[in-house]
C-alpha cells in the first residue's frame, strides 16, 4: 500500500505524462479514473481508453480503468465553454478570456470521488496532473488548493488516510511535455483541444499551449500530421504576437 495510487487521467498530454512519470518514480498505479462530465471535448475519453491500454504494457500489468459517469452534473454545472453555451475562446492560454473554460469546482469534485475510490481499493495516494502553467486561469491547480485539498482529504478519511499527489505542480507545461517525451509516453494518442471537433482546432487556448510546449522542446506534436504542425506553429506565432 505504501505507494499505491489511483490516478486521474483525462486523455490529455499532462495526465498521460504523469502516468509514465509515476511508474518511473516507483509508484504503483492500481486504478485509473476518467470523468465524463458532459464536457464538450468528450473525445478526450476515447483518447484515455487508448492510453490506458498502452500504459498496461509499460507498467507490465493490466490496470483497471473506470469511466465515471457524471453527465447528469452538466445540468447543474452548465456554465462557461465546456459545459455551458459559451464559445471556446481562441486566445493564448494565459488570457483572462480562458476563464470561460473553467468548470465550476471541477477538480474538487473529481478529487473527492477519486479519494473515495482510493479508500475503497486501499490506495495511499490520488494523483492528478496540475502544473504551474495553469495557475493564471485555474485556481484548482495552484499549490494553495493542492495543500488545502490534501489536508481535507486526509482528515476526511482519518482511519484510512489518502494523500493528494500532484507531481507537476511546480513545473510548466513545457517541462511536463519534456518528461512525457523522455519517457516515451504515447503522446501521439493524447487529446487536448476544447472545441470538440474531429481534429484539433489548433487555436483554442489549450491547443496553443500544447503547441508552445512542443515547440519549446524542439519537437513536432506527434498527434498532428506534418501539415497540421506547420499550421499549428503559424497560428501560435500569430496569437502570440497579437497578445503582446
Amino acid at each position: 500500500m505504501e505507494k499505491s495510487t489511483v490516478a486521474i487521467v483525462s486523455g490529455g498530454l499532462d495526465s498521460t505524462s504523469m502516468l509514465w512519470h509515476l511508474v518511473s518514480e516507483g509508484f504503483d498505479v492500481i486504478e485509473i479514473l476518467t470523468f465524463d462530465y458532459g464536457q464538450r471535448h468528450v473525445k478526450e475519453i476515447e483518447a484515455a481508453e487508448k492510453i490506458v491500454k498502452e500504459f498496461g504494457n509499460y507498467a507490465g500489468k493490466s490496470v483497471p480503468h473506470s469511466i465515471v459517469d457524471l453527465k447528469s452534473l452538466r445540468a447543474i454545472l452548465a456554465k462557461g465553454a465546456l459545459t455551458g453555451d459559451e464559445e471556446v475562446p481562441k486566445e493564448m492560454y494565459d488570457k483572462e478570456s480562458q476563464r470561460a473554460t473553467i468548470v465550476p469546482n471541477r477538480n474538487a469534485i473529481m478529487l473527492s470521488i477519486a479519494v473515495g475510490r482510493a479508500v475503497t481499493v486501499g490506495a495511499r495516494y490520488v494523483a492528478y496532473a496540475a502544473h504551474s502553467s495553469d495557475y493564471s486561469v485555474y485556481p484548482d491547480c495552484r499549490p494553495e488548493f493542492i495543500e488545502a485539498m490534501d489536508k481535507a482529504m486526509y482528515l476526511a478519511n482519518l482511519w484510512t488516510p489518502v494523500n493528494l499527489l500532484a507531481p507537476f505542480q511546480h513545473i510548466t507545461k513545457a517541462e511536463v511535455t519534456s518528461i512525457g517525451l523522455r519517457l516515451n509516453a504515447p503522446l501521439h494518442l493524447t487529446w487536448s483541444c476544447y472545441v470538440g471537433g474531429a481534429r484539433p482546432c489548433l487555436e483554442c487556448g489549450t491547443c496553443l499551449e500544447r503547441t508552445e510546449a512542443f515547440k519549446l522542446n524542439g519537437s513536432p506534436d506527434p498527434a498532428l500530421t506534418p501539415d497540421e504542425w506547420v499550421q499549428a506553429l503559424s497560428l501560435y506565432e500569430q496569437h502570440s504576437a497579437d497578445s503582446k
